[in-house]
């Protein structure tokens, strides 16, 4: 049969041109985001941040140790071959004659099966082994709430970036606007040189902060994606309500911390829970271990190397091995101590930890009332500044106020404007340190 190759190519091309736009639609549908939200960009990095995917990797890890060790209970069961050729015979002067022994040919095949009834090794993997899984999946949800506090600090202090660019690029307008009003006004002769200079003056500090805040942009929204694990070469378009993010950062701040909430400190009861577990393990060593032991033997001899096979020897046997360690000089009762103090170090840093957990929790509320209180001070004063400056504004062109009084009600309309959405920012990343101190952010 002859195939046209010529058809073959075609069809192949045909047909890829097809499937591969969905299959690349379908990973950039998993390596963008349209519209980044704070819940999509948190969202995303649960997913694909590294620090994630490494204690997810690391509890799979965990996981796999601990059945690794809770299978020593099982039967250990395994099978040996062997075959031999001797060159020369073994022998021996016996009666003054020498004799040899043995055959030209041997091999043999081993069955052995060991049970371990009680060994301190594997006693401590099955005590202890939904604790070790827990701690895993601890440190799982702490790197999980790291991650989300960062992301959603890094998120608020972009967006407090970009605002301060739009603040400065609506001045930069209002500057240019003004500047060339009063260009006119000095050409006419109506106002002196001063009014210019100072437009001038203002417009080249608005467009100074413009331009340093649209560098410093870029700088953020790399780090954002580096925290969120999005590629660097795409594009991140953050999306944000101001109105939904004012609504969110009321707070109860009655709600008292409870260190049980904490999982830093659910981590370090883990680990004190373990540590009772070494202590025994250490006590242990005075005991002896048990395991019972059989095996099934075939042995094959014959001098002629095609006939070996056909005739076999078996033999079986079974067993049990008592191991008892009398005197180690010491060694085990210092070993007991070790770990106790060990306990009572994991003792001190729990005591330690809740007094840090309460100093941080009042840190991180009194920042959240007094950004709080600044964001609502801000607040009234954008509104105030706004009003100043159109006043300003319309008494200046009339001929009531002079440039100076311009230009610092339009200073003051940036600094206002630029505060406020500072210290909404602000006390949004405080509240998330609230929330972290309670304990309340779980993953």
């Amino acid at each position: 049969m002859k195939v046209n190759l010529s058809w073959l190519r075609t069809t192949f091309w045909l047909v890829g041109s097809m499937v591969y736009p969905h299959i690349s639609g379908a990973q950039d549908e998993t390596n963008k985001i349209e519209s980044a939200t704070l819940e999509q960009v948190v969202a995303y990095a649960l997913k694909h941040q590294p620090g994630v995917q490494q204690a997810e990797i690391n509890q799979e890890i965990v996981n796999q140790v601990v059945k690794g060790k809770l299978a020593d209970w099982y039967p250990q069961i395994s099978f040996n071959y062997n075959y031999q050729r001797f060159i020369d015979l073994q022998s021996s002067v016996i009666g003054g004659e020498v004799i040899r022994f043995g055959v030209n040919n041997t091999s043999s095949a081993q069955l052995t099966a060991t049970q371990s009834l009680f060994n301190r090794d594997v006693l401590l993997a099955s005590n202890t082994a939904s604790t070790v899984r827990l701690q895993a999946e601890q440190g799982t949800q702490q790197a999980k709430i790291q991650m989300v506090v960062n992301v959603s600090k890094a998120f608020y202090d972009l967006l407090a970036t970009q605002k301060q660019i739009e603040v400065s690029e609506e001045s930069v307008i209002r500057l240019e606007s003004s500047l060339k009003d009063a260009r006119s006004r000095y050409e006419a002769g109506v106002a002196d040189k001063t009014d210019y200079q100072r437009a001038t003056i203002a417009l080249g500090n608005a467009q100074a902060a413009y331009k340093a805040n649209q560098e410093l942009l870029g700088y953020k929204q790399q780090n954002l994606k580096t925290l969120m694990g999005y590629p660097l070469e795409e594009e991140l378009p953050i999306a944000y309500d101001v109105d939904m993010m004012e609504n969110e950062i009321l707070l109860d701040t009655s709600e008292q911390m409870n260190p049980v909430n904490h999982i830093d400190f659910r981590l370090l009861q883990t680990q004190r829970e373990l540590q009772e577990a070494n202590v025994k393990y250490n006590q242990w060593a005075f005991l002896p271990s048990l395991s019972a032991f059989g095996a099934y033997n075939l042995n094959y001899q014959n001098d002629n190397f095609g006939e070996l096979y056909n005739t076999s020897y078996p033999y079986s046997y079974v067993g049990a091995t008592l191991s008892l360690p009398l005197f180690q000089g010491g060694k085990r009762l210092s070993k007991i101590q070790e770990q106790k103090w060990t306990s009572d170090r994991l003792d001190v840093g729990i005591a330690d930890l809740k007094n840090k957990l309460d100093t941080e929790y009042d840190r991180a509320l009194a920042a959240y009332k007094s950004n709080l209180y600044s964001y609502l001070a801000q607040k009234q004063n954008v509104e105030l500044a706004q009003e100043v400056y159109d006043i300003i504004q319309l008494q200046y062109q009339s001929g009531v106020k002079t440039y100076l009084d311009v230009t610092i009600a339009e200073t003051d309309l940036r600094t206002t404007r630029i505060n406020y959405f500072n210290a909404l920012y602000q006390v949004l990343a405080s509240k998330i340190d609230v929330n972290r101190a309670l304990g309340t952010i779980n993953y």
